[in-house]
């Protein structure tokens, strides 16, 4: 690719776009038809929705693990299906819902390789490697398991391991699938935080999928809410994350205030027989 930056886009920072891609694991099923969307450079972004509406379907695609039947994915305006595999992976990291170790490897060798991308006979590991790996598993406090064997640890410990790896890659956009998956609330907020502070600290671009609606709402810059393989609403929570909203895209009733110590959207799913527009009881 050339040297120059696409206007809109932040020096250093790569953005990511969907255009009328159509998205299949078999061809007469297609999960997502003619999709368009711009991942905003800088911004943290949560995709949410109901079970099978197509969020890690769009993330593999953004990743290129799932190849479009049509359409692009561009990466800097460059369809990513024409970039180098190692190329495409310095400057676009993925962590997966669900990933399997090699047998026997230690946590220290599995972070080790989310630097794989930056190898080359031209250039081989350098203190600059071991600089990131280090970061990345301090940020994610997996530094005490250095020595242990993945297959060894929980599923709570493991997710964090796979984050480190992640980190390690040091790419300018970061796309997570679930990554608070298997880990109790403490950690939960402990990722999210983190993905708050690389946004803020490095400017990485993230784009994950969530199913919790406040924590999409508390931690992200944009949403974008997708339903049946579409997008239904993408923007700010604030603008987004309306009773009206969830309902179309969920099914449910819901009540929606400020969260009293960020301001962000609070959705509270109403309980049976609740006046949807007051929040309190119906009359019987």
């Amino acid at each position: 690719m050339g040297g120059s930056t696409p206007t809109g886009t932040a020096p250093g920072r790569s953005e990511l776009r969907a255009r009328g891609v159509s998205l299949s694991y078999h061809p007469e099923h297609p999960v997502i038809s003619d999709l368009s969307v711009r991942v905003p450079p800088g911004e943290v972004t949560m995709i949410v929705g109901p079970n099978a509406c197509g969020k890690s379907t769009l993330l593999r695609a953004l990743s290129r693990v799932l190849a479009p039947d049509s359409g692009q994915v561009l990466l800097d305006g460059e369809d990513i299906a024409n970039l180098r595999p190692k190329s495409f992976a310095r400057r676009v990291g993925m962590l997966a819902q669900s990933s399997i170790a090699p047998a026997g490897i230690t946590v220290h060798e599995l972070v080790a390789r989310g630097r794989y991308p930056h190898q080359s006979l031209l250039h081989q590991w350098s203190v600059h490697d071991d600089a990131a790996v280090t970061e990345a598993m301090e940020r994610t406090q997996v530094t005490d398991l250095a020595r242990r064997r993945v297959a060894s640890l929980s599923g709570g410990q493991r997710q964090r391991v796979w984050i480190a790896m992640a980190l390690a890659q040091r790419t300018d956009v970061l796309l997570l699938d679930e990554p608070t998956t298997y880990l109790d609330l403490a950690h939960q907020v402990e990722v999210l935080e983190l993905c708050r502070e690389l946004n803020a600290e490095l400017g990485t671009t993230i784009v994950a999928v969530l199913h919790d609606l406040n924590q999409a709402c508390r931690y992200a810059d944009r949403i974008i809410a997708m339903r049946s393989g579409r997008i239904m609403a993408n923007g700010a929570p604030r603008e987004v994350i309306t009773p009206g909203l969830v309902q179309e895209v969920f099914g449910l009733e819901v009540h929606v205030a400020p969260d009293p110590l960020t301001g962000t959207p609070l959705v509270l799913p109403l309980p049976r027989g609740c006046d949807p527009d007051r929040g309190e009881p119906a009359a019987g």
